[in-house]
């Protein structure tokens, strides 16, 4: 599955794979920021190859693994990067752990609790037990 747009210039996408990233960055994303634990399927690829990856394509990377919902060092993180309006795609098992930090790190911003539900819903998550 293709990453999917919760904003202008953030996707929420499942695993990625590291031949997949030449392409995110031909498209224009300029990081990955990666919700997902190490060792959480086997055969995963682990945060340094993607780490490794995102460099020889060219993006800029960061690792913020969550496991269930974020908590507040997590969505200040991730607020933290997406506040320079970089084109991120944000990626873990399904996505939805990465639309919950998107939605939260926005909601702490300010932005409308409703309107994250609505943009997360159009990308295929339900943010209703998500607390925002």
């Amino acid at each position: 599955m293709a990453p999917r747009p919760l904003s202008p210039t953030v996707w929420a996408s499942p695993q990625l794979s590291p031949a997949a990233l030449p392409a995110l960055a031909a498209a224009g994303v300029r990081r990955l920021i990666s919700n997902r634990p190490d060792g959480e399927d086997p055969g995963q690829p682990s945060a340094a190859a993607m780490a490794a990856a995102s460099r020889d394509a060219g993006l800029a990377f960061a690792w913020i693994p969550v496991s269930g919902l974020p908590d507040g060092a997590q969505v200040a993180a991730v607020a933290d990067l997406l506040a320079d309006g970089a084109p991120t795609v944000m990626f873990c098992r399904s996505g939805m752990r990465s639309t919950a930090a998107w939605a939260m790190a926005e909601r702490s911003r300010g932005a409308d609790a409703n309107a994250l539900r609505a943009a997360a819903a159009a990308a295929g998550h339900d943010l209703g037990r998500v607390p925002l």
